[in-house]
Formats: C-alpha cells, structure tokens, sequence
C-alpha cells in the first residue's frame, strides 16, 4: 500500500455535472498540479464510472466514493472492494453521509479492504460515532455532520467541538488513525483551523469541484498549511 502523509486533502468528486466523463480527469490533473506545486498531500474521488481512468491516469493518491459489503461473483450492480482495489485506486471512503451503511457492513467492507490492501477512510456524523467506528481501525476517519455538507459555514466555525471531540474520542481507541473533518470547508483558513483543531487534514466537495476555478480553489486551501 502507498504511504499516507498529512496533513492531507481529500477532493470528493461526487455526482456533480462538473465530473461527469472527462471532466474529472481535468479537475483530478489540477489536484496533482497542486499537490506537486505545494508538496500537499491531496487525494481525488472521482466518481465510479471514472474511477479506473482517473486512478491508472495521475501519480496523486485517488480512492472510491463507496465500497459495497459483497464478494466477487453474482453481484450485479454493486462494487466489490476487490473491484476497487483493481481499478487502481489506492481506498476508498465508507459509510458516506449520502451513501449510509450499517456498523455490520461498514466491518465486513473495512475488513475486505484490509485484505486486498485497499485504504479505508471511515465517515462518521458525530464525535461519538468517530469513536465507536475507529475501534476497526481504519487508515482514516473523517468527522462530517451531516446538517452542514454543501453549505456555507464550516464545520470548523459552527460547530468547532465535534471536531476535537472526534480527534480524543479516537485518540482513546487508537491514537495512531489520524481524524480529518468536513462539512463546509472551502477556504485555506477552514483547513488551518481544523488542523488547530487536531485533525490531520480535511475531506471537501463543493468547494473544489464547483468552484471556477478548482485550481486557483486548491491553491488557497494549501496556502495556510
């Protein structure tokens, strides 16, 4: 498996018009312009019908959106981690705010991944939930609460505590998984902040994906670090 390094920045693509078909080669490309410019760590997400393009396409760190809890075979419409892993990604994340999964089946896909020697980033709405979850000891956990994905004020400005909270929580299981936040963040001083906060970098959307201008939108969010 490839080494993680943090603070690091996770671009989740999402199903956004901005990524459909090549469009997400081209914003994966700025995230690797950027990476290389600024010696950040940023990983891309694209969406699955671009996963293996993108992965097999840029040097920076790319993982799934979403792994299914099934096995190889009669599995029609779902994605393996075995298929994930084969496309060339490096993890994926799990257990999404818009793609829930059940604590059982957030083990069996963490475990899988541990198997094909996939990185696991589990996502988690509350300081609480941070917590339990880390007790599988994925390579990442990010703390997102659900009420603030997509909008205008970060996680890091209306609600600070769910971040540190999210940090100790997990420190008291494993002080090794490191914790990313998300929710709002956009601008370079969001990332300052959730880094004063603890946490070890910060999983975003919008304000990348969305933006103009995406490189100029990674630009600012390295600028602080």
């Amino acid at each position: 498996m490839s080494e993680l390094r943090f603070p690091a920045i996770i671009v989740n693509f999402k199903a956004y018009r901005e990524v459909e078909g090549d469009r997400s080669l081209r914003i994966a490309l700025e995230c690797q312009t950027v990476a290389e410019e600024s010696g950040v760590n940023i990983m891309a997400c694209p969406p699955m019908t671009e996963l293996s393009q993108v992965a097999r396409a840029v040097k920076i760190p790319v993982m799934a959106q979403h792994a299914d809890p099934k096995s190889p075979g009669s599995a029609t419409g779902w994605t393996t981690p075995e298929m994930v892993k084969a496309s060339g990604a490096m993890g994926t994340l799990v257990n999404h705010s818009e793609h829930r999964l059940s604590q059982g089946d957030i083990a069996i896909v963490v475990g899988a991944c541990k198997k094909v020697g996939l990185r696991s980033c589990i996502c988690a709405d509350t300081a609480e939930t941070t917590g339990r979850l880390s007790e599988l000891r994925p390579e990442m956990l990010a703390v997102e609460p659900p009420e603030l994905i997509g909008g205008d004020v970060s996680v890091t400005d209306a609600n600070p505590e769910v971040v540190s909270d999210a940090v100790s929580a997990a420190r008291k299981v494993d002080a090794s998984i490191p914790v990313l936040c998300g929710a709002g963040v956009k601008t370079g001083k969001d990332v300052k902040r959730a880094l004063e906060l603890g946490a070890k970098g910060v999983l975003l959307a919008s304000g990348v994906v969305k933006s103009k201008d995406p490189r100029k939108a990674l630009q600012d969010l390295v600028d602080l670090i």
